[in-house]
């Protein structure tokens, strides 16, 4: 695999806080490869330091074969980054802002192209001031690619964004990797992670603590098939995770997800309380394992924005 992202012993501190805790991994050409990791868990710091924005304290970083820093400005010229905040001149329509971008480069791609991939074409000359949310965060995504970049970095793309928009980006960061790009992307939506990541790196606190494919990670931490369980009350004083089968229990209160090694005789007990009316139940549901379990199983902590 070519190497195209390699990071070894990465340390970087804010006066006494470790931001970056020693982390090492690579990114191989074409792939897509995601950090993940709760706020503060060391993602921004370490995309930071791979675009050349911030000096490591300690570590190497190469990119394309180059040590990245504030004044390689011939590696830049190789990335494309998108913001998870793009501050864009209002007044200015998506064509003009393509090629406002693109004079800033000795090349760059089509215009045309590059309107067409982010499906702009209907919006080629309105002002980017009056475009939706989706669109002005595919409008970002054309402009990290002005320059052809080698590699792209995102940084949580479709934070924000309805359903329906979300799905339309994910599909357009597919067809860079098939384009033969690479793909380094942060994000806190473990089902975006799950859907486009080749591989996945989970942070906290300054250090890994797990990567690998998502298929890979689920199967190394799980067997148990999940049942989401939903009740009326909920101060009701029974203890779910002593219920046949049960591994583990996760949440409290009105809503919790047992993690079952026999899932029918779980549902079974689960069944038998309702019936005695020891508990009520409003929902209950099976569901497959994600890698937001994984996530949840190893930072201990619900997903936050």
């Amino acid at each position: 695999m070519d190497t195209v992202v390699s990071v070894a012993g990465l340390v970087k501190r804010y006066g006494d806080v470790t931001a970056v805790d020693g982390i090492s991994f690579e990114v191989g050409r074409g792939e897509i490869f995601g950090l993940l990791g709760p706020n503060g868990a060391g993602k921004t710091t370490t995309v930071e330091c791979i675009e050349g924005l911030r000096v490591p304290d300690a570590g190497r970083i190469e990119v394309l074969g180059e040590v990245p820093s504030p004044a390689n400005y011939a590696l830049k010229s190789r990335l494309g980054i998108q913001l998870q905040g793009t501050a864009f001149l209002s007044r200015l329509t998506v064509e003009e802002t393509l090629r406002l971008f693109a004079a800033l480069y000795p090349r760059h791609r089509s215009i045309r192209e590059l309107i067409e991939f982010a499906a702009l074409g209907e919006k080629r000359r309105a002002q980017v001031g009056k475009l939706s949310g989706g669109q002005r965060q595919r409008l970002a995504v054309a402009l990290a690619l002005v320059n052809d970049p080698e590699l792209l970095v995102l940084d949580e793309p479709t934070a924000g964004l309805d359903p329906q928009a979300r799905r339309a980006l994910w599909e357009l960061i597919l067809s860079l990797k098939g384009e033969g790009k690479t793909v380094l992307l942060t994000t806190h939506y473990m089902e975006e992670a799950e859907y486009l990541c080749d591989r996945v790196l989970i942070l906290d606190h300054g250090r890994i603590i797990a990567q690998g494919s998502p298929e890979a990670l689920i199967a190394e931490h799980f067997r148990e098939t999940p049942i989401e369980v939903v009740l009326a009350d909920a101060g009701a004083d029974v203890d779910l995770s002593s219920l046949p089968g049960v591994e583990r229990a996760v949440g409290d209160g009105e809503e919790v997800v047992l993690y079952s090694a026999a899932p029918v005789e779980t549902i079974q007990a689960l069944s038998d309380l309702s019936r005695r009316g020891t508990i009520e139940l409003r929902d209950l549901r099976l569901r497959r394992i994600s890698l937001e379990d994984v996530y949840l199983l190893l930072t201990g902590r619900r997903i936050r924005g």
